[in-house]
């Protein structure tokens, strides 16, 4: 039947769709509510409209789904290098900016890089601390 998704699933696998629809990342979320949507018989068309994406993206969602489960839906790390600026960063930047508010250095993102290049030995650009 023409716009119809053969689409079906098994009352474990739609609870674990609805868990994935509650992820705090998006993408991974927006690709299960998309399917959870196709159950209740929306068109590609209609969700693609709803999630500002093309109807070949919610198509390529349901393959992946249809192909993987619901581990095809997770978001998965990008292949690359270690982002070794960030992780220095994050080390110095999160003790100093945790104290207290009252007792906390006013710091500025120039001070911030300066301490990281003091700290880690890692030169950071203001714009990556932004």
């Amino acid at each position: 039947m023409v716009g119809k998704s053969p689409l079906r699933v098994t009352g474990s696998e739609r609870l674990a769709l609805e868990a994935l629809a509650g992820s705090g990342a998006r993408g991974e979320a927006d690709r299960a509510r998309a399917i959870l949507l196709t159950l209740a018989g929306w068109t590609s068309n209609r969700i693609s409209q709803a999630f500002g994406v093309r109807e070949d993206t919610v198509r390529l969602w349901r393959g992946d789904f249809m192909r993987g489960g619901g581990v095809a839906l997770r978001a998965r790390v990008a292949a690359g290098p270690a982002p070794v600026k960030a992780e220095a960063a994050l080390r110095v930047v999160a003790p100093l900016l945790s104290a207290p508010v009252a007792d906390r250095t006013n710091w500025t993102l120039a001070r911030l890089a300066a301490e990281i290049a003091r700290s880690e030995g890692v030169t950071i650009s203001l714009s990556q601390l932004c």
